[in-house]
């Protein structure tokens, strides 16, 4: 069965307000993207241990490093090598907090696609090269600002990388939005269901004139009762993080922090959010069958 997490900065920057949080829905584990005002890449060995021992102590696990990696423009040799450190740090992070798994994407989106193919390939070889002698896992994410957005361009890249090391990260709601997206559950996530390492879940609604916007959890347009009936019939054993997006009021996030989250702007009243979105799936997935209670 899968395991069930929240995305730090979803809820908090403050590591113990985010345990309190996973403990409360007895979830196992949570996934680091920016805590005490810090992507993952920035933060300090002492900082790490902290991480994994609080983590410990609550019973558990850190599930995934969610790096900001390779979110730059494909043609800035400069940025992109910059970008080869950051990967290396959050490897550091990952190694220090017992995860095997670190979240990347694939450049800021340009048009046409075809024409940067071949260009993503090159750009992965020293990544892939890094991730083999590290001993982790590469979860791509698709993400609809990035130039893979959808379960087919996902499947596209990952095989013609053709490693272990790179897997597909499903985001059903980063499929409704991207450009040329199909419907997410079934048609998107049936391109990379076979080898899927990991899956960030949020709800959301197609907008008028481009004006797209996430919704709480299971009050949108994916068909989240398909998508995790699925999951529960085909045994799937990764993991399945909350990653809101979605906050009380009008007053959504802003286009600029969805596309680079984190941080304390980020995180404002996403406590409250999170709570309604965690718990509506819990909701969901005891009427499939899967009892999440303590």
């Amino acid at each position: 069965m899968f395991t069930i997490a929240v995305i730090t900065d979803e809820v908090s920057q403050d590591l113990d307000t985010v345990i309190a949080f996973a403990r409360s829905f007895n979830l196992d584990g949570i996934e680091i993207r920016s805590i005490w005002d810090k992507p993952p890449q920035d933060l300090s060995d002492d900082e790490i241990a902290r991480i994994r021992d609080r983590t410990g102590e609550a019973g558990l696990s850190v599930v995934g490093v969610a790096a900001p990696f390779y979110k730059c423009d494909i043609e800035d040799d400069a940025t992109c090598r910059e970008h080869l450190d950051i990967l290396r740090r959050c490897i550091r992070v990952a190694h220090g907090l017992d995860t095997p798994l670190v979240r990347v994407f694939a450049f800021w989106k340009q048009d046409p696609l075809e024409r940067y193919r071949d260009r993503i390939v090159e750009r992965y070889a020293e990544p892939v090269r890094i991730a083999e002698g590290e001993g982790v896992v590469l979860g791509l994410e698709n993400e609809a600002s990035t130039l893979i957005g959808t379960g087919a361009e996902t499947r596209r890249l990952v095989d013609a990388l053709d490693t272990p090391v790179v897997k597909p990260l499903w985001d059903p709601c980063n499929e409704l939005f991207a450009d040329g997206g199909q419907t997410p559950y079934p048609d998107g996530y049936d391109h990379i269901r076979s080898d899927m390492c990991h899956m960030h879940f949020k709800d959301g609604i197609r907008g008028t004139a481009g004006e797209d916007g996430n919704v709480p959890m299971c009050e949108g347009e994916i068909d989240y009762r398909g998508q995790f009936a699925d999951l529960i019939e085909q045994g799937y054993s990764g993991c399945l993080s909350l990653e809101t997006h979605w906050r009380i009021g009008p007053e959504q996030i802003e286009q600029t922090l969805i596309d680079r989250p984190g941080g304390k702007q980020f995180s404002e009243a996403g406590e409250a959010a999170s709570r309604i979105c965690m718990q509506n799936t819990l909701d969901l997935l005891a009427e499939l069958g899967v009892d999440r209670s303590a």
